[in-house]
């Protein structure tokens, strides 16, 4: 059903580079039409470099705001005028929110998503339960640890080919490093395996996990959505251990998203995975 665009119409977007494969406008235009709401919801392309002066220039109109993908999730920090905790401790922000005065709010609500995707898709899991081991000690990997830490895990594992990288994260935020030797021991009794790196633990960019090494109850979730089913993911559902896909992390990051942007919750029984796994798979 096509809507009708007004001057009144609220607009919203989804910035990075590139961006034409993003799912986030199914999502949030799926979610305006069912709630009736009189708003919008684009993909922009924007330069690598140029970032700041584009939102320089929006921050003054009447645009919603931005939610920010690679590789401008650390730009997005550096323009916000404020800045929330998660983001701050994220050192990263995937929303941008433009105030009538010109402000320019920065929040992350890629933790929020990691959280839902695995009350979603293992409502078993306990993070308070712990440990969990996360592989990656970029940007992700600190928005996860910060999620986790968040909701109660006390032993967090961060495992990291440059072990120098895990160990500065593991520092900052209070968790242990591993580097991709100790791979194994940090495995061992794990709750959940969480992939936060598409590079991995080898230099070939394969990830060579000892999920092996995992008790038979552990989740095992990859932050990665295309494809859906993994290597990763595919490696765990072969070894039988339950699994967490990064699509439900998408739409769970995209619902603060939605209402820090269009001022409600998305409603209630719109089936947006089924709408995403049909772009995925035409």
């Amino acid at each position: 059903m096509s809507r009708t665009v007004r001057g009144t119409t609220r607009v919203a977007a989804v910035v990075g580079h590139p961006v034409a494969h993003s799912l986030s406008p199914i999502l949030h235009n799926a979610w305006l039409e069912a709630a009736d709401i009189d708003g919008v919801y684009v993909a922009l392309d924007i330069a690598e470099g140029g970032f700041r002066h584009v939102v320089e220039g929006l921050r003054t109109t009447s645009l919603a705001g931005v939610n920010v993908t690679l590789p401008f999730k650390e730009d997005a920090l550096a323009v916000a005028t404020e800045v929330h905790p998660r983001a701050r401790r994220a050192l990263a922000a995937n929303l941008l929110i433009f105030g009538p005065d010109g402000a320019v709010t920065a929040d992350n609500t890629d933790g929020l998503g990691l959280l839902a995707a695995l009350a979603e898709q293992a409502p078993q899991f306990e993070a308070a339960a712990g440990p969990v081991v996360v592989l990656g000690a970029g940007g992700a990997a600190r928005g996860a640890v910060g999620a986790l830490l968040d909701a109660g895990c006390t032993d967090v594992r961060i495992v990291n080919r440059t072990f120098a990288r895990a160990q500065a994260l593991a520092a900052d935020l209070g968790s242990r490093a591993f580097a991709a030797a100790e791979a194994e021991a940090a495995f061992v009794g794990a709750g959940a395996v969480i992939n936060a790196t598409s590079a991995g633990l080898a230099n070939s960019g394969a990830l060579n996990a000892p999920l092996a090494a995992t008790p038979a109850s552990c989740v095992v979730m990859d932050m990665v959505y295309k494809p859906l089913i993994t290597p990763f993911l595919a490696q765990a559902q072969a070894l039988g251990r339950p699994i967490v896909d990064g699509l439900a992390m998408l739409i769970g990051q995209a619902r603060p998203s939605f209402e820090a942007l269009f001022g409600q919750p998305p409603p209630a029984g719109v089936d947006v995975r089924a709408l995403a796994l049909k772009a995925l798979n035409p």
